[in-house]
Parts: C-alpha cells; structure tokens; sequence
C-alpha cells in the first residue's frame, strides 16, 4: 500500500474522533456497542463510519497478526543511504522496497539516511538474501546499516486523537 502525503485532515468532528478512538483499539466493537458509548444511534454511527471510509480517514480493516506467532520474529531497521539524488532512481528505490513483502514499513527521511526500513523475516539467511535483492542489487545503493531489535517493547499504528 503505498503511502502518499494528505494535505489538510478531513472535516472530523468529536463524535468522529471518539469512533476512530474505539476502532483504532478493537475494529470489530459492534456499531450498536459503539453507538451506546458515545450517545448516538447505530445507523448514524455506520453512517459517519462509511463517510470516513470515502474520504480515507479508515484506510483499511485488517488483523494485527503477531509476527512471532507465525515463524517471522526478527525485525529489523536498515538505514539506507543513495548515491545518486536523481528522482527516477529514488523513485525506483521506493517501488523495490514497497515491493518487498518483507518490508514493513519505508519511510524516506532526512539526515544521512535517505530511507529507514524496518524489515520483518523468519531467519537470518531470510535477511541476506533481502539485502541481496534490495540494496547490493541496486547500484543507487551507497551503503546499508542494519539493527536487530532484541524485544519488541511497544509495537502500534494507532493515532493518538485526544
């Protein structure tokens, strides 16, 4: 899913701000359950849920699954430095990367690194053969530094809306 920029936010009242705040912790709370929290009607709950939907507030509905639970309990963030400052060559970069189903997360970023990655594989072997594709494949690629998270302490994509 590629993430490109919003300008502005959305036109989002409290009432919308609270729904976002419920399904942000448990997408699966039942409308009727949500509409009793926050003092309105079920209809008009799904009705602002649909709103936000159309214009991407909600972006998707997915499951948060535990990498752990399914054999892919490295992670790991890869700062990625280019050569080159040529657009068509970080746009190039950014499809690969996007591209990987190992990568998590890209973000383009100032400072020295031009991306930082965080990467998610089962082994090792998984990893260097990443890095083989992505990085030591691409002649745009001055160099990578990795770091392997020893505990994933605190993991979220929730939004803080208060």
């Amino acid at each position: 899913m590629s993430e490109k920029p919003t300008r502005g936010s959305a036109e989002l009242d409290r009432l919308d701000l609270k729904i976002l705040d419920i399904l942000q912790r448990d997408n699966k709370t039942p409308q009727r359950t949500i509409a009793e929290m926050i003092h309105l009607s079920a209809p008009a709950v799904q009705r602002r849920i649909r709103r936000m939907e159309e214009i991407g507030v909600i972006r998707a509905n997915v499951a948060l699954v535990d990498p752990a639970r399914v054999d892919r309990s490295i992670t790991l963030f890869v700062e990625v430095e280019m050569e080159s400052e040529r657009a068509e060559l970080y746009d190039a970069a950014k499809r690969s990367f996007a591209a990987a189903p190992e990568v998590q997360q890209c973000y383009y970023v100032t400072g020295e690194a031009d991306f930082i990655l965080i990467v998610i594989v089962r082994a090792m072997s998984d990893y260097e053969a990443l890095t083989r594709r992505l990085f030591f494949g691409n002649n745009n690629v001055k160099r990578f530094r990795t770091f392997v998270s020893m505990e994933r302490v605190k993991v979220g994509l929730s939004i803080p809306l208060e």
